[in-house]
């Protein structure tokens, strides 16, 4: 994370979609997404957020379009978009935190985003972390709890804090 150089690269790989009208882009969402598919994708979110079944909570990711990795353990309360699954991909082994979240998707108020979230095979997302759309996780990256991460996490690097910066790289002590 070398600051707006990676924030600059989440941006690019988000899509942005202008909003026209006198309200914001969050108020007619169901002329976006269709709603029975996202009151379905709701639904597993929720059942997978009190579950502490993570095989059940791959297998139903999985169904609403999530590319979920072999061994994933998916956290209590653990979050991901409920708008847009299908654009997260999570690596063998990765760890999704107690009540951490993945968003594919910003509503602002002229516009709205979207972006695919990677997280690397056996990357960790600590407790109530936040990571944004288009943000890539690398290969055994962590982050730390309650971080908003804002721009990539390079491989095998530490980060933490709101936004999330780099507090240590392998082999560092």
């Amino acid at each position: 994370m070398t600051g707006d150089g990676d924030d600059a690269r989440r941006h690019q790989r988000t899509s942005v979609h202008t909003r026209t009208g006198s309200h914001n882009s969050l108020h007619k969402w169901y002329r976006i997404r269709n709603p029975v598919r996202v009151a379905i994708q709701y639904a597993v979110v929720l059942l997978c957020r009190i579950s502490p079944s993570l095989v059940l909570k791959r297998l139903l990711f999985r169904a609403i379009g999530m590319d979920v990795g072999e061994g994933v353990a998916w956290g209590l309360e653990s979050t991901p978009d409920v708008f847009w699954p299908q654009l997260i991909t999570v690596g063998d082994h990765a760890v999704i935190g107690y009540d951490a979240t993945i968003l594919c998707h910003e509503f602002l108020v002229d516009e709205y985003r979207t972006g695919e979230v990677v997280i690397g095979e056996r990357a960790m997302i600590g407790a109530g972390a936040v990571v944004l759309p288009g943000v890539e996780v690398g290969e055994g990256a962590r982050v730390a709890a309650n971080s908003l991460v804002t721009e990539d996490v390079p491989p095998d690097t530490t980060v933490a804090g709101v936004p999330a910066t780099v507090t240590n790289e392998s082999g560092d002590e």
